[in-house]
């Protein structure tokens, strides 16, 4: 009973909280809101199992709870509607789960598009996907690459880049990739005019910082007990 009283005062609590967000001005109702998303970052982080209570599970069973859990935040989401935003940034970032668009961006509003490659590969369907998104009102495109990238270590290494060619190839020849695609007419026109900026970062993937240059590496973790230094992402 305890237990319910103070579940029930902490829910009031982030009620009346909710409240006096809603009466402040727009920069602060934003920072709160934010602070919020944060801590439930925090709060689901220490949880490193993915189902709660079994840490072995089949593929069928990893299955089962991503649906549980998508239903749930589903009716949720059907209480709750989120409006709907035009976006007004496109981000090409990889697909590393490291990597939370999110916290990227600073803000959990719908005004991004995010296209996901391995290592951040910009195809010729992903050009073309960038350039509808300008032509959709798109002004800043933001084309990332992020450290301890698990497609840039297959490219480099002679073994895996045996095994998987074609992502090696493709890592390779990401710049000629980006080279092409700012030469698309509409991308140069915009360029040009002063309608669309274009912009090549790196992500620290250790604090999802944008930085123009790429960081350098964390410091060597100390070796395990079995004299092996632990396994990357």
């Amino acid at each position: 009973m305890k237990r319910v009283l103070i579940i029930a005062a902490g829910l009031a609590g982030l009620a009346l909280l909710l409240l006096g967000v809603m009466t402040v001005s727009p920069r602060t109702q934003f920072v709160m809101g934010g602070a919020l998303v944060n801590a439930g970052f925090r709060l689901q982080d220490p949880l490193h199992n993915f189902d709660l209570e079994k840490p072995q599970l089949t593929p069928q069973e990893v299955w089962a709870e991503f649906k549980q859990q998508n239903d749930l935040s589903a009716k949720v989401r059907e209480q709750f509607p989120r409006s709907t935003e035009h976006p007004l940034v496109a981000l090409l970032v990889c697909m590393d789960a490291r990597i939370d668009t999110s916290e990227l961006a600073g803000d959990t509003r719908r005004y991004y598009y995010v296209v996901r490659t391995a290592g951040s590969v910009l195809g010729p369907e992903e050009q073309e996907m960038l350039e509808l998104a300008v032509l959709n009102g798109v002004k800043v495109l933001v084309l990332t690459r992020h450290t301890d990238c698990a497609a840039e270590q297959v490219a480099a290494d002679p073994e895996k880049r045996e095994q998987f060619p074609r992502l090696s190839a493709a890592v390779n020849e990401r710049a000629a990739r980006v080279a092409e695609f700012l030469k698309r007419p509409l991308i140069a026109e915009r360029i040009a005019k002063g309608e669309l900026l274009v912009e090549q970062l790196f992500i620290d993937t250790r604090s999802d910082h944008l930085v123009a240059e790429e960081p350098p590496p964390p410091p060597t973790a100390a070796p395990t007990a079995a004299g092996q230094a632990p396994t990357p992402h």
